[in-house]
């Protein structure tokens, strides 16, 4: 602020005192006895505003607030989030579960996860893993339907069987889908869409890394070796300017550390996570 502004703005909470702060004489200036008055009780107020400031920014220091797709925090990130709080005493880790976009300008949150083919500019990004996604059923459903060839599952119930991801699973199966009109469950997220498989109500299309629990109990079973993509990839983002705060690069490292650990316990370099992939894939 230029010393002309300074007096100003003097000048402007004078004339609200309605008593002038100050004697001014060439180029010097004095405080009156109002002046004097009031230097304590601003200082004191001053300080009080410097002490809130300070503990607003331990506060937020010390919390750190992570949004995740809906599907990634309930089935993916909270089994495993303990072993960062574990590292990480002193943070207060809080998680939020949404789909919704993310405006770090607005929202509380300080960095996220989401799904998407490109990445907004102004934002720091980690590309984490791709949106791969197959057909899975329950063991019992699989016993109740019979599923030899992908062509049969357009005989079965399919979960949410308006989903966009139907049509790109079916050209990587190389199977025609008549015009007929879908019949069956409308969910609304892969979360529920998992739960109603896993009790045996269709056939759903999952991403495999979501549901890496199930599958190794043999709750969920994949009857084809068929992925298909929809061209998104999960990614870590955060604030340009805020990637290099302590609580968000901790998060990064330890994020990045836990995929690239998947990865090589699947021996699939592939699902390693890269912050050089391009932003649109």
């Amino acid at each position: 602020m230029t010393q002309a502004a300074v007096s100003y703005q003097v000048r402007l909470l004078e004339e609200r005192l309605g008593a002038p702060l100050f004697h001014r004489d060439k180029g010097r200036v004095v405080l009156t006895e109002a002046g004097h008055r009031a230097a304590p009780l601003v200082t004191a107020s001053f300080d009080a505003l410097a002490d809130a400031f300070a503990v607003v920014r331990i506060e937020t220091a010390a919390v750190l607030t992570i949004s995740a797709a809906v599907t990634v925090a309930a089935n993916w990130l909270a089994p495993r989030l303990g072993s960062f709080q574990l590292r990480h005493p002193d943070l207060a880790v809080r998680l939020d579960a949404s789909d919704t976009i993310v405006d770090f300008a607005r929202d509380k949150a300080d960095i996220a996860i989401r799904s998407a083919r490109s990445i907004s500019p102004g934002l720091h990004s980690d590309s984490l893993f791709p949106s791969h996604f197959t057909v899975m059923a329950s063991p019992e459903f699989l016993a109740r339907y019979r599923l030899s060839a992908p062509a049969d599952i357009l005989a079965v119930p399919r979960l949410s069987p308006d989903d966009s991801w139907w049509p790109l699973w079916l050209a990587a199966a190389g199977v025609t889908e008549g015009s007929a009109p879908h019949v069956g469950l409308r969910l609304d997220s892969q979360v529920i869409e998992g739960a109603a498989a896993l009790a045996g109500q269709g056939a759903a299309l999952l991403n495999a890394r979501m549901w890496q629990r199930e599958i190794a109990q043999g709750r969920l079973i994949a009857p084809f070796d068929i992925t298909a993509t929809s061209g998104a990839w999960f990614w870590l983002v955060c604030a340009e300017g805020r990637r290099n705060i302590p609580k968000i690069s901790h998060f990064r490292e330890w994020l990045l550390a836990e995929i690239a650990g998947e990865a090589r316990l699947a021996n699939d370099p592939a699902l390693l996570p890269n912050d050089n992939k391009p932003a649109t894939l």
